[in-house]
């Protein structure tokens, strides 16, 4: 008996074998080029560092197991398999892992970027590398926390998507804000830089600095567009299943949703390399060096 969807789950697979590969690539050599870029601010190289060790991560276990439970469920029955049943559950739980860790990571390269903006001068006295580390700490943290409530706590799957769709729009929503927060600072601070009765050469260091954190912000905020984009779908199945009952177009929709959902991982050092002048330049210079070395 042929399963519903057969050529949609072998697309699936062929397309997550591809993304699998990039992502690798992309954000192994990503973490090469900010650790080497010593021009970022500490604050900023930490929280994008979190985002691309989880990124990876997708890569280099999502994705994978992705795939074989793709490939297990081309098997009629599937959903009575023992190994499937581990598979599955294994799969599960390290998605939700790197997925919140993936997800809170950018909505604090959003607060970053607005604290950056909005304090100023203030900063670096308050946002120190300490600090940091310790939201990057409770990041991941708080993203195993709802691996295992998503795992083993709330096992239903309609009350799963509930918490879940409501965490993500949340956030969302958080991000959203904090964008426009920056936009009208931004706005603000460049229009006062030309209503001071200063010095040309002290306004034009003040212009500069304030095109280096608007240019930083809107590299983060491409970030979150691209995270939008990729997560809104998989939200959207989220909420169809209050107003149907789970079924096999459903169940094929989902793996979709969910492939667009990890292809992010892969755009994510894109985005670095295209906004991020001093990352893509670091980029270069490790892929020069990689190309003079094999000859």
């Amino acid at each position: 008996m042929a399963v519903t969807g057969h050529s949609s789950y072998v697309a699936n697979c062929v397309f997550s074998a591809f993304v699998c590969y990039t992502t690798i690539v992309l954000n192994t050599i990503t973490i090469h080029a900010i650790r080497k870029t010593s021009s970022l601010p500490m604050a900023l190289k930490t929280l994008l560092l979190s985002l691309a060790v989880s990124d990876l991560g997708v890569g280099l276990f999502v994705q994978p197991l992705h795939i074989t439970v793709l490939v297990m469920q081309l098997e009629p029955n599937a959903e009575n398999n023992p190994t499937y049943k581990v598979t599955f559950g294994v799969f599960l739980g390290i998605l939700n892992l790197l997925y919140y860790a993936s997800f809170f990571s950018v909505v604090a390269l959003s607060v970053d970027r607005f604290l950056a903006i909005h304090l100023h001068l203030r900063y670096k006295e308050l946002v120190t590398h300490k600090r940091v580390v310790a939201v990057v700490i409770l990041i991941w943290v708080f993203g195993a926390l709802l691996s295992l409530i998503g795992s083993f706590v709330i096992p239903a799957r309609e009350d799963r998507y509930v918490v879940f769709a409501t965490v993500e729009v949340s956030c969302l929503i958080i991000g959203a804000v904090l964008y426009y927060k920056i936009y009208l600072a931004v706005r603000h601070h460049i229009n006062q830089i030309h209503s001071l009765q200063v010095e040309q050469e002290a306004q034009n260091l003040e212009m500069a600095n304030a095109a280096r954190l608007r240019k930083s912000a809107i590299g983060t905020l491409y970030v979150y567009l691209v995270l939008l984009f990729c997560y809104l779908p998989e939200n959207c199945i989220y909420f169809a299943t209050f107003v149907s009952e789970w079924n096999t177009t459903l169940n094929v929709l989902s793996h979709h949703t969910l492939s667009l959902v990890l292809l992010n991982s892969s755009l994510n050092p894109l985005i670095y390399c295209w906004k991020m002048t001093d990352i893509r330049r670091a980029v270069i210079d490790i892929l020069r060096t990689r190309v003079a070395s094999q000859n």
